[in-house]
């Protein structure tokens, strides 16, 4: 399953198409490239759609919102020590397959 998080763009470094983000409190360089090459523009502040280490898209607060509430109720979201329904599934699967 491949999954897009928001990230908050902390600083931009000195190559245009690497930033500092704020990846639920870890601090990550990541690649802004696709939105830059793309004409678009990346401050610190922007929130962005991150997969697999590159920005896709801008976002917008609302988009952030509900990209948080959907990965709440995956289980994948920012709060700590909380089990979704899913993941306790899933680890219960894991568990009788010996994993």
């Amino acid at each position: 399953m491949c999954l897009g998080i928001p990230a908050r763009i902390v600083e931009i470094l000195d190559n245009p198409h690497l930033a500092h983000a704020d990846v639920f409190g870890v601090v990550r360089t990541i690649n802004v490239g696709l939105i830059v090459d793309d004409g678009g523009t990346v401050e610190p502040g922007d929130w962005v759609l991150l997969h697999v280490g590159f920005a896709m898209n801008k976002l917008s607060p609302e988009e952030v919102e509900r990209a948080n509430a959907s990965l709440d109720l995956l289980g994948a979201g920012p709060e700590e020590g909380t089990t979704s329904a899913l993941e306790a599934e899933l680890n219960e699967l894991i568990a009788q397959r010996g994993g």
